[in-house]
Formats: structure tokens, sequence, C-alpha cells
């Protein structure tokens, strides 16, 4: 079965392409060793992102900067790795290094300021009856790749205006062209897309000003706007100047900087990639050839929950951007500075496996991992951690994360997704209050931004967009009246015997066949009788975390098919269905329920240097080829150990240590449990426990 080929043996283009932070002086033995366990680990591409931390000695660009870029990128070639260049030195974008600005300060960032009494240097623009409008520059920075050239610190570099040709064409012309000169062999091959990061218009650090560029009056008014209405932007009050004033900035960000980025990428053979400045923004998504957003400082996380706040919109506003043009990835640069309880490092297991399933059930299917760092020397530990790679107490293990990570996004790349609801939004209002409801409901939905509302259609009671049609729409009403504005009536992607809040659903078709990926995203089990709309076939279940797949049974009913189900706490399972009797009596059965053994664990060493306890136990019982397995609550890594050997290792509570047929002898049996506790304990703010619970 072509599903099953894909999903067990993921090819390379579908694995999790972290960011490498490049932070310290690059040595050819350290690259070469680093991408090699990179592979080692199922790692199979890399985004090669200068950091602070490098080498003082070696400025942005530099002939030295380039010697160890080269080394890099020979070195992933060599690999069969794929290379992910980086468009900035540090972020956010647009300004290469501060030297877009270095002898043209003309081209920094400017903003529109409402002042008592205009400054130096300050353009008036109009005067109101609250203050005077003025054209200035924001004085806004970049985060450097130095010590030194952070927020806030003398030598932090200055941002540029990306609203103004010069200063874009400025930019391309010392990042783009440079980064081709030197690698050009490697563009389309090794090289397959450069990185964009959350471009500022005013830069970093500037407050009470709002986004302008040299000008900008004359373009405002030319559109019909009257500069005094500008007044709201300060005020709150949304008027028609305000409203004018959005679009032709966002039309304006648009046409100068991502066109040219994306235009310079597709006339060299790669794709632009990364990721525009807010998570609801969808408008300029489409100038990305792969589509992208920004999970950071846990916006969303398991005890906020998933669907609250315009950030809970992020992973749909990329992947519905990816469909509406015809995409076949989107990603997430994910992870960054997601701790727990603004403690650096305390970032577990069980989180990176909610935020990865959180990310894929809304469509994701690029991971970019946030991120690997090249060293933790010194102050590059605290430099917004975690390292979810090499610096990671799961590191021995990642293959098992990565070949997740490539499973779902093999899984989601090439679907079709069945989606009957359109959820008409405008650019940064991504109606997160009603997607919320729609997630809740298990019902499918696809954002319908404002620019393509004019390919709209009704057709025969349908909303009909480029190719695509819908039963209901949500949202401006009085645009599609013909068209069911309530969802009522519409089958979900599945049923549920009694609500289910907490279960997410992606519904769609892979490989020919309908497919159900299913997540558990709250904190209990679920266990609920399940109903899948009618269709002919028999079902089957793939379990993507250890890549097993079997047939079960399920009851026919007027709605459809019904069976049981049971979803642990952070599990995630995909159903499909077979296309024949033949195909589905070849898979094998539902095994049967694992023996449990419960012994008594006494701890018997312990570690501080290294966060570890050890645990030891004795259990008598019968051997046998039958599988069986050990459920204990700890925190935060488990490995088992049965007789001197390894069993299974678990990376949230509670863990289920799979113990294989044979391992378990007659009589004694010795048992040890290792448990590996968070790295917040060497680099963060407090202690964390660790052991068992």
């Amino acid at each position: 079965m072509e599903l099953l080929r894909l999903l067990d043996h993921p090819a390379k283009e579908f694995t999790p392409i972290p960011f490498w932070f490049l932070n310290d002086r690059l040595e050819a033995e350290e690259i070469r060793r680093q991408l090699k366990d990179f592979c080692d680990h199922g790692v199979w591409g890399v985004v090669l992102h200068p950091r602070i931390g490098m080498d003082p000695r070696v400025e942005y660009l530099s002939p030295d900067f380039f010697a160890g870029m080269r080394m890099a990128v020979e070195t992933a070639a060599a690999l069969g790795m794929r290379v992910v260049l980086y468009d900035e030195g540090m972020y956010p974008s647009g300004s290469a290094g501060g030297l877009v600005v270095k002898d043209h300060p003309e081209l920094a960032s400017r903003g529109l300021a409402r002042v008592e009494k205009p400054g130096a240097g300050d353009r008036v623009l109009c005067r109101t009856e609250k203050g005077c409008l003025v054209e200035r520059f924001s004085g806004g920075t970049i985060r450097g790749i130095h010590f030194g050239e952070d927020d806030g610190e003398a030598d932090a570099p200055m941002s540029a205006d990306i609203l103004n040709p010069e200063a874009v064409a400025r930019f391309i012309a010392l990042t783009h062209e440079a980064y081709w000169r030197e690698f050009r062999e490697y563009f389309g091959r090794t090289i397959i897309g450069f990185f964009t990061d959350e471009p500022s218009i005013l830069g970093r650090n500037v407050s009470g000003m709002m986004p302008w560029t040299k000008d900008f009056d004359a373009v405002f008014q030319a559109a019909g706007g009257d500069l005094r209405g500008l007044e709201g932007l300060f005020s709150g009050e949304e008027n028609a100047d305000t409203r004018l004033y959005d679009r032709l900035i966002l039309e304006r960000e648009g046409e100068i900087y991502y066109a040219a980025l994306s235009e310079w990428c597709a006339d060299h053979g790669i794709a632009l990639m990364g990721h525009p400045h807010r998570s609801d923004d969808i408008e300029v998504e489409r100038f990305f050839h792969v589509p992208g957003q920004d999970l950071v400082f846990r916006w969303v996380s398991p005890e906020g929950g998933g669907c609250a706040g315009l950030d809970s919109t992020m992973a749909k506003c990329s992947a519905d951007a990816a469909r509406l043009m015809g995409r076949r990835r989107n990603a997430n640069e994910c992870f960054g500075a997601c701790n727990r309880n603004g403690n650096p490092w305390y970032f577990t297991g069980e989180d990176m496996k909610w935020y990865i399933d959180w990310l894929a059930v809304r469509g994701v299917n690029l991971f970019i991992p946030h991120a690997f760092y090249y060293s933790l020397a010194g102050a590059r530990s605290a430099e917004r951690p975690p390292d979810v790679g090499p610096g990671s107490i799961w590191w021995p293990y990642y293959e098992r994360w990565a070949t997740y990570m490539a499973r779902l996004s093999c899984l989601l790349t090439d679907a079709e997704m069945r989606t009957d609801i359109a959820v008409l939004c405008r650019n940064r209002d991504l109606r997160p209050e009603r997607a919320a409801l729609l997630f809740e409901a298990q019902r499918g939905f696809q954002y319908l931004p404002e620019s393509v509302w004019k390919e709209c259609r009704e057709s025969d009671g349908r909303l009909v967009c480029r190719g695509r049609s819908y039963l209901a729409v949500i949202g401006e009403r009085e645009l599609f009246p013909s068209v069911p504005h309530d969802c009522a009536g519409i089958m979900p992607d599945v049923l549920c015997e009694t609500p289910q809040r907490d279960l997410r659903v992606a519904r769609f078709v892979r490989c020919g066949r309908e497919c159900w990926l299913l997540v558990n995203e709250g904190e209990n089990d679920i266990e609920t009788m399940l109903t899948l709309p009618a269709m002919k076939g028999e079902l089957a279940q793939y379990d993507l975390w250890h890549g097993e797949s079997r047939r079960f049974s399920a009851v026919e009913t007027s709605a459809g098919k019904q069976f049981r189900l049971r979803l642990r706490r952070r599990e995630s399972l995909l159903v499909f269905v077979c296309e024949s009797d033949e195909e589905w009596s070849a898979l094998p059965e539902a095994p049967a329920e694992p023996v449990r053994i419960e012994p008594l664990f006494s701890l018997v060493e312990e570690d501080p240097a290294e966060n570890r306890k050890i645990y030891q136990a004795v259990w008598n019982g019968q051997g046998g080829e039958s599988e069986a397995v050990l459920s204990v609550c700890a925190e935060e890594m488990a490995e088992l150990y049965v007789n001197g050997r390894f069993c299974d290792v678990g990376f949230w509570s509670p863990h289920r240590l799979r113990i294989p047929g044979g391992y378990l002898t007659e009589g004694e049996n010795r048992l040890r449990l290792v448990v590996t506790g968070s790295r917040a304990n060497r680099y963060g703010k407090e202690k964390v426990f660790y052991g068992l619970m």
C-alpha cells in the first residue's frame, strides 16, 4: 500500500530543517562533526542562521564570514543534506546586518509620530487638535551577530526602510547577490531556499510610532486619504482613513519587500521561505513559495490552550494560504523560547509533542525547530533557549522525533483537505473566536482572505473559489447571501458520542484514501464512541509515533462507521479507509492488550550534575513472547532496561514503556529505570523537579 510505504520510510525531503545557530568561531572539523551528527539522528536539512556570539573579528558578509558558510554548504552537499540560507545577520530581516543603512543613513526605517512640537529632522505632515503628525526616522534597530549588538546595546545595527525600493534593492544586492556569487553551483540542489525572518517596518525597540516611508503622504492622499484622519492611529479610533492606511501599508510592504525577494528567489531556482511579522499576516503569505509562521514564547501552550487569541490562528494561516496558492509545503519555525513559567530551558518532551501535533493537525507540513545551537559556551546558552537538538536531554533518541515529524510532513504534503466551511477573513483579523468553535466541534474550514473574495462566486447554494466549493460561509453575510451562514446542518469531520472539545481532527485524502488525523490536544485521555461519515471500505489505523499499522473493525450505523476511540494524553492517530477487503486483511490485527507490570521501584543512585536519577526494581512473573508494558509517572525522560537490555524510552507522563516479547524471563527480573530531568536545572533560573512522581 503506497500510503504505508511512504509513512514507514518517509523520504528525506520531509525532514525537519532546524535553525542551526552559528554562534561561535566556525571551525571546519566542528562543522563536519555536527552536520554528520545531525544526519545520524535523522535530520537532513538545516537553516544556516548567523547568530549572536559569532567571532567578533568576522564581519557579517565578509570573506571570512563566507569561508565559514562555505564549510557548511560543502559539507551539507557531501552528506546529501538540504540547506536553507538565512537572509540577515540575526533578525528582523531587511537590513543586511546594518549595512543597508551604513553610508546611506537616508535608508533607515521611518515612522509616523504624533508630537506636540516638531523636532529637528521631523517632516510635518499635518496638524490636528491633539498634536502634530510628523514623518521621522524611527531609530529602530535589529539584533546583530556579535556580543554588544543586541537590543538596547550601543552597537545594535540600524534597521532599514523596507517600504523604500532603494533600501530593498540595496538589501538584495548586499545579501542575496553575495550568496549567489559564493554558492551559485549549489542553488536549486543543496540550497533550496532563502529564509526571511519577521521583517519589521519600524525596526525593534520603537514605541509611539506607526509604519511609514519617505513621501508616503503623497501615496496616501492620491488614494483619497485625509492625513488628519490618521490621528485615529494614535487614539485607537478606526475610521475610513485608518482603514485606507492599513491597506496601503500592507500593499506597499507586499509590492516593495516581499515581491522583490520572491521574484529574486524564483529567478535563482530556490524558494522564498520564512514568515511575516505577525501570526495573522495572511495576505503577504502569497509571496512565499513556502508560506510560513513562527511559534514562539509559548503564545499558545498546553496549559493555556491552543484555540485562544490571534496567535492560535498561525498554523491555519500558513497552511490555508499554501492551499489557496497550490504550494506543496508550508512551514513553522517552532519551539523558540517556549519555556514554562518564564524559566529558560524549561521546555519538555511533552511540550514538544504537543506543539508538533498542534501544528500538524492544522496543516503544517514542514517543521523548522528553533533551534540547534552550534555552541552553548558562556552567554550563548541564554540566548533564546532552549536547544531542542544536540543540547537537549532527548538528543540520543532524536531520530524518533525526526521520523515522527517527517511522517506527519509526508502525510500532509500533497493531501487534498476536506473542508466544507469557508471562513472569510481580513489580514490581521482571522476570527480566532469563530475558529475556536469550529476546532472544538471537529469542523474543518478554509480561510479565504479578502484578496480572493473577488474570485469567489455563488453556485447552487455553494461558495466556489479557485476550484473548491464550500457548503457554508462564516463572516460577511451580505457578500454571499445565497450560501448558508449556519454550519448546523453540515456534518462534522467526525461525530462524537459526547462533545470532545480537546479532540482535533484533520480530514483529507492522501494516496487516494480517505484519512482522518486525530489529535488529543488536552491534558486528559479521550474516550468516546466515534463515528466517521458513511463510506465504503474497511477502516485501519496507523500509529505515527511508533510507525505501526493495524486493521480494526467498526460498526455500520446510519451515520457511518462507529468505533470506540481511546486517545491518551499527547497521542495522535491516523485512521484511513482501505480500498479492498484484501488490502484490509493483509494488515496486522489489533494486538491484544499487553500485560501490565507494576513493580515497586527504589532510588539507588542520583547524579545531580547530569540531572539523573536511577531506580531499580525486581519483578517476579512469567516470561514469554508477549509484549508487556510498564506505566510510570516520571519527570522528564524515562529509559527502561530489563535484565540489562534496553527496552524503551518515554518523553511524557504517564510513560507507557514497552517491553518486547522475550525480554522478561521466568522468575526474577531486574528492572532499571533511568529518569533524566530538564536542562533548566543546568541553564535555567530555577531548579525543576525530576524523578518518579
